[in-house]
């Protein structure tokens, strides 16, 4: 009997201690960064033990959606210039926050054809009206800020990152009103203007800058007349597409060159737009996909249009090219403000009235949580912010168009400031990665936004959003792996499961 008693003990204890190192195991493979109004900023946090008071969020690795292209930010001559007026050290530590392995890891950009409202000035790479056949094309002024910093951050980024490049116009030789703002591409240049694209793309490769995408234009609605642009209906931008930039990128050897249609606000206006890109085979063929903008409302992302963008056409790009907080200047070095309802943005001075209710005030960070998670829960697989850097009056900007970025610079005195808006986008940036594919969600707590995305190396990142001004406790579900985690009042959370 004591035999028996004491074999019995012994394998109790032994069943004990591997049941003990296998939930240490199991715990260890959970990691929790959190960013929230407390101060936190992609703070490790600890995992907690699940309580039956907990919300439950269950992800669904059968359910597989959108593969992600990427998250980051929009090289511009005013970030580019900014940057070259502060000291190596803090030019570095920008970069390397924004790229390197430690940092962001930001892996899709954008920046801009020929000029646009963050730039210094207005310029174009031809000028010369007598020369259609674009002879005289040269990317000079690029060279003196913008490729430089570009080149500065590939030199950094471990990964490397794709380039979508987009124009605000054409020279205003090629159009019918001769000027920079408003105006049509006039008929007897699209040939020339489509080689524009050809010459610019060669141009870049010459620079070792492989330009990933392009887009047609820059919101092809306008801008109120304000700073560069140039005008399309969605039929006159399809029919240059299919007829003359698609065949002619081509030819060119360009093909693999995705063209992303339209550039402008979600809602009625983006649905009409695919409705005629995507209406059959000839209109679609040369469109890689959509890209979007956010200024249509500070809340509302509008998910039916999206629904409807990815429905017309499920194999191409659904990809957030722009988004910021415009009609702002900064707030230098306090946080706090960033989690405050104070913003304001165009639309709160000059939307018309049936539409100021989609331009409420808004805080900062939520708005940026909340529009990257509904976007990529509504099939958006890329997502895109404005000028990576700006100062403390929200430019350098020709037009005086003040807007806010993640970081903000004070060249006079070599001083950098990362906003909390830096640390709500490195949640998504820095752990779902390219190659990723979204997975299905369920989620009984409807306060807490929340997506999931199964990345290439096996980890499994969930981003959770909570908005309200209590804290509260999840319990994380991925098939038979199971943590709990306490979010933070007003917090962003980036969970990630490793196999």
């Amino acid at each position: 009997m004591l035999r028996t008693g004491t074999t019995l003990l012994l394998l109790l204890m032994t069943m004990m201690q591997a049941e003990t190192l296998f939930a240490q195991k199991k715990s260890s493979t959970w990691e929790v960064v959190e960013t929230a109004a407390n101060g936190h900023k992609l703070t490790p946090v600890a995992t907690v033990k699940p309580t039956g008071q907990s919300a439950e969020i269950r992800v669904l690795p059968e359910q597989q959606f959108q593969t992600i292209t990427g998250f980051g930010g929009s090289f511009t001559q005013s970030s580019a210039y900014l940057l070259s007026k502060l000291s190596p050290q803090k030019r570095k530590q920008v970069l390397e926050a924004y790229f390197g392995p430690q940092g962001a890891r930001y892996s899709l950009t954008r920046t801009h054809i020929n000029s646009c409202d963050f730039s210094l000035y207005q310029y174009a790479y031809a000028m010369d009206s007598s020369d259609q056949q674009l002879e005289k094309f040269n990317i000079a002024e690029d060279h003196r800020y913008l490729i430089p910093m570009i080149k500065a951050a590939q030199a950094i980024s471990k990964d490397g990152f794709a380039v979508i490049a987009s124009p605000w116009t054409a020279p205003p030789w090629m159009k019918d009103n001769g000027k920079w703002v408003g105006g049509k591409l006039k008929p007897e240049f699209r040939n020339t203007w489509a080689l524009y694209f050809s010459k610019y793309l060669k141009a870049y490769e010459k620079e070792g800058i492989p330009i990933w995408a392009v887009t047609v234009i820059n919101e092809p609605l306008g801008n109120g007349n304000n700073w560069e642009s140039m005008y399309y209906t969605p039929k006159e931008m399809t029919d240059f597409v299919r007829e003359y930039l698609g065949p002619h990128l081509e030819q060119a050897g360009y093909g693999k060159v995705k063209i992303l249609g339209y550039d402008q606000n979600r809602g009625e206006e983006l649905e009409e737009w695919v409705k005629e890109m995507y209406k059959d085979e000839a209109s679609s063929r040369y469109f890689g996909g959509t890209a979007i903008h956010w200024y249509n409302s500070t809340f509302d992302y509008f998910p039916a249009s999206l629904e409807l963008s990815h429905k017309l056409a499920p194999g191409k790009h659904l990809i957030n090219t722009e988004a910021c907080i415009d009609a702002q200047v900064p707030v230098w070095k306090d946080d706090s403000w960033y989690w405050r309802e104070e913003a304001k943005d165009w639309g709160w001075t000059w939307a018309p009235e049936h539409l100021k209710h989609l331009h409420p005030k808004y805080v900062p960070v939520f708005r940026y949580a909340r529009d990257i998670i509904g976007c990529l829960n509504h099939h958006v697989d890329g997502w895109v912010d404005w000028n990576m850097v700006l100062d403390k009056q929200g430019g350098p900007n020709w037009f005086k168009n003040w807007c806010t970025a993640p970081v903000i610079v004070d060249p006079e005195t070599d001083e950098v400031y990362f906003t909390p808006l830096y640390y709500t986008l490195a949640h998504f940036s820095k752990y779902i990665r390219p190659g990723a594919r979204r997975l299905g969600i369920q989620n009984t707590d409807t306060d807490l936004q929340c997506t999931a995305a199964r990345n290439p190396d096996g980890t499994t990142a969930i981003v959770l959003f909570n908005p309200s001004d209590k804290e509260r406790n999840v319990v994380l579900k991925i098939g038979k792996n199971e943590v709990g985690t306490r979010i933070s009042a007003k917090a962003i959370q980036t969970v990630t499961l490793k196999p």
